[in-house]
């Protein structure tokens, strides 16, 4: 599977954090893998891992969205593009192993995907102000 691939299973299974309790996603992990293609290959250890640190720092990675964006909070965010931002957020601050440059591309490549159509500017705009 391509970066690309992995990053766009990744933020799959983080987008499952928004609709379930924190008791709840082991099984949502667990059912991701046996309906996602991502467990083919060999690659659900990567994705399970990236999510996993992910999820460690959420709170963390909320509280730089918030104190980095004026007039948004994370409250307000759409869920697809929140969960776009914590992706890219982690990434630039917390993978040393992914160029600022390529996080923000992917993070919009996603928002284009996945997103409305104010999605791409929207996630492009906070990420430069983490750039």
């Amino acid at each position: 599977m391509s970066r690309r691939e992995l990053r766009e299973q990744i933020f799959k299974l983080l987008f499952r954090v928004e609709f379930n309790s924190a008791e709840d996603m082991a099984e949502q992990e667990q059912l991701f893998f046996e309906d996602e293609d991502a467990a083919k290959g060999g690659d659900a250890g990567y994705i399970s891992d990236k999510y996993h640190k992910i999820q460690q720092k959420l709170p963390e990675i909320d509280e730089q969205l918030n104190t980095r964006t004026e007039g948004w909070n994370t409250d307000r965010m759409s869920k697809v593009d929140l969960t776009i931002l914590r992706l890219a957020v982690y990434e630039l601050l917390y993978d040393d192993a992914i160029p600022t440059g390529v996080a923000i591309n992917e993070a919009v490549e996603l928002a284009k995907k996945f997103g409305q159509d104010a999605s791409p500017g929207f996630v492009n705009g906070i990420l430069a102000k983490f750039a």
